[in-house]
Parts: C-alpha cells; sequence; structure tokens
C-alpha cells in the first residue's frame, strides 16, 4: 500500500469562516442532559409521522477499563493534557462561544467547518436519524462483523446516541466519541467518552488502537476522504474493522412517478453543487466501497437501503421509514440547507426559506414514489499489511 498522504488537501480551505487547528479536548461537562425523544411534534396530520418513542439504554454502573492504554480521566471540563498550560479555559470558553447565523446557533471550535447547527433542534434531528438507522438496520448498532471490540471510535458522534449504546452493548470497551461540538449528554456509561477534534485532520490517537472505527453522515464535512480513510487505516489495530453510513440527498424514483421536471431533482442538484462549489462532497454514499479499497482494506461490502421521502410504501416497515424521514426532513431541512445556500451559495435568507418551504409542500405528495438512497460499507484491515 502507498504511503498515506499525511495531510489533507487545503485543509483550511473548505470552511466557511477562518479556522485553526487545536488540539483534541476531552469533554466531561457542558453537555445538556441525554435526549429522552418525545412523540413526533404536532404538525399537520398529513406531515405527521408515527408516535414512537426511541427506547432508552438503562446504563449500567460497570467499572472504566482500567488496562485501556489511552486515558480519559479529567476533572475538569477538558483534558488539560491535550493542552498547553493556562490556555485551558480560554479554549474552554471560546468551544462554548457559539456562533449565530440566521437565527440558528453553530459551532466555534474549527468555526464554519461544519453546515449544520448546534441547537436544540438540530440535536432532536440527529437523534431522529438514529431512529431511523435501527429501523433500517433492524435495530442493528452495526453490521460490521465485530467480536468482542475493546476500543471503539465514533467518528463525528453528534449527539453521542449511537456511541452511548454501543458502550451499553459492549461493556467491556472503551468507546470515543468525537465532534466539533460538546453537545453530548452528560450521564453517559463508565466506558463512554467525548473529545472535541476535527477528524478531518490529522489523528492524534495512537496508531493500530482501534478494533472499530464507526463513520454516519459526515456527508459534506470532509474535504478529502481519502487522506480520511488513510487516517482511519492508520489508526485501526489489524483485524479491526471501519463501517460507514450514508445516504444520498439527490431524491430517486424507480416507477415513474416523479417526472423530470420535479421539484426534488431541483433540490438534489442543488445540494450537490453547492457542496462542490464548497468543497466537501454529499456523494460519499455512493463512493465509499471503492474509496476504502483504495485505502488498503479488504473484505469490503456494500449493503445498500432506501429511506421513502414520505409514507408512500405499502411495505410497513418502508412505510415506518418513510414517515420518519418526512419527519426528519419536513422539521429539519433548515438545519440542513441553511446555512449552505446563505454562506456558500449567497442566497438571501428569504430565497432560502422559499426554497425551504418548497421542499416541504412537496413532501406532502404521497403520489411521487420518490426515496433517498443510502449505502452501510463496511471494511477489516488486513492483519498483515502489505
Amino acid at each position: 500500500m502507498a504511503d498515506p498522504p499525511r495531510a489533507p488537501k487545503n485543509a483550511d480551505a473548505f470552511s466557511l469562516h477562518s479556522t485553526g487547528h487545536d488540539s483534541a479536548v476531552h469533554v466531561d461537562d457542558h453537555r445538556e442532559p441525554h435526549w429522552t425523544p418525545p412523540p413526533p411534534p404536532a404538525i399537520p396530520a398529513d406531515v405527521a409521522a408515527p408516535a414512537q418513542a426511541l427506547a432508552q439504554s438503562d446504563h449500567g454502573d460497570d467499572d472504566d477499563d482500567e488496562n485501556a492504554p489511552h486515558e480519559y480521566v479529567s476533572d475538569s471540563g477538558f483534558d488539560s493534557e491535550s493542552l498547553l498550560g493556562d490556555e485551558t479555559d480560554t479554549l474552554a470558553s471560546s468551544i462554548m462561544n457559539y456562533r449565530i447565523e440566521n437565527g440558528r446557533q453553530y459551532h466555534a471550535y474549527r468555526d464554519g467547518a461544519y453546515w449544520g447547527p448546534n441547537d436544540e433542534v438540530a440535536k432532536e434531528i440527529l437523534d431522529f436519524a438514529h431512529h431511523m438507522y435501527l429501523l433500517t438496520l433492524d435495530k442493528k448498532l452495526h453490521l460490521a462483523p465485530i467480536a468482542n471490540p475493546q476500543r471503539i471510535l465514533d467518528a463525528g458522534t453528534g449527539t453521542g446516541i449511537w456511541a452511548i449504546d454501543m458502550a451499553d452493548q459492549y461493556p467491556s470497551a472503551t468507546v470515543v466519541g468525537t465532534d466539533l461540538s460538546p453537545i453530548q449528554p452528560e450521564w453517559v456509561p463508565p466506558n463512554c467518552v467525548f473529545e472535541i477534534d476535527d477528524v478531518t485532520l490529522d489523528w492524534t490517537f495512537p496508531p493500530n488502537h482501534f478494533d472499530f472505527v464507526h463513520v454516519r453522515e459526515l456527508f459534506g464535512c470532509v474535504p478529502d476522504w481519502d487522506f480520511f480513510f488513510a487516517q482511519a487505516y492508520d489508526h485501526i489495530a489489524p483485524g479491526g474493522w471501519i463501517e460507514i453510513v450514508e445516504h444520498g440527498v439527490h431524491p430517486r424514483c424507480d416507477d415513474g412517478t416523479m417526472g423530470e421536471d420535479h421539484f426534488f431533482h431541483t433540490w438534489g442538484k442543488t445540494v450537490v453543487g453547492l457542496s462542490e462549489k464548497w468543497g466537501k462532497s454529499f456523494t460519499i454514499w455512493e463512493e465509499a466501497k471503492e474509496r476504502l479499497e483504495k485505502a488498503g482494506f479488504v473484505d469490503v461490502t456494500e449493503v445498500t437501503y432506501k429511506w421513502p421521502m414520505n409514507g408512500w410504501p405499502t411495505d410497513r416497515k418502508m412505510k415506518d421509514i418513510g414517515r420518519w424521514n418526512q419527519l426528519r426532513l419536513h422539521e429539519g431541512v433548515e438545519s440542513f440547507m441553511l446555512r449552505l445556500l446563505t454562506q456558500v451559495g449567497g442566497w438571501s435568507v428569504a430565497r432560502a426559506q422559499l426554497f425551504l418551504a418548497q421542499l416541504r409542500t412537496e413532501l406532502k405528495n404521497y403520489k411521487v414514489h420518490a426515496y433517498l438512497p443510502g449505502t452501510v460499507v463496511y471494511g477489516r484491515k488486513p492483519l498483515r499489511s502489505t
């Protein structure tokens, strides 16, 4: 395998605001309590999703894995060992000094590197998606055939809900979740920890360290996927696994009910076009298999899935997923698109809101059998690198 690049291409050229790279920060405090999902909010009947609640894990009191080589113990909200001298408090304050744009709250660390907000509405939408993935994967947290993993990384953990569930499922493992925002809950299993870090840059973990690396919905976040996968390869232990879970943003249709001039096509082309202009693509769902193989992973497997745009399917499982997707898009479309439209596309807020409103309207049409395509791709690092 050829030596991977040691820095992403034009790493700082892909932020909406100027940024600098600080070392990873360990977060124990400054987080909201773990989200308890309510029934779907009251929206018009033709948009309403099924009133289902996610089952909350019963976090045990297992002791920390004292044999884990990566230390995560800290009395403060941040791991001062990863910082320099008296700059700890300053960095902690800067991370919490969120940016407000058009009435939405965005992360401060690596300001502008991510397109989505981190406020309460955005966090709820992320947890809706977690429920949808559980429905899609038949309540499985992963498809990779991992066995007794001891070190797990959730890259871009978001609200941390997947990492928390994995910590419950594998109590002997240390689960690390990294993100740009300290929005994860305070009360978590003892074997789960969160760090503020940008995984699109050089990883600061030991090489050959993780048994499993999980990536979900990092579309539009990574400027150089080959560099990202090279980093993952270096830091996964021989025999360890990586799994990439992503979906497309350009709706498709298999039965001709979505005409060539339908708004969903306009929507998809707009999102993909803006991502190309920004330099962080939304098409990784269809590229992951080839890129993992290019990075040196073996036994790479791709599993496809579909998320209906609303509840049009007759199959009960797909109808349920579609209704949740309709709710997720109806309530979360501003989170997904407002910053891209205004900051990257240069649109006025009024024009952007009209565009978002048109999507909400089209989501009500059950006669159009559209869906978002997606893939789960997993691969193994060879026991011996070539």
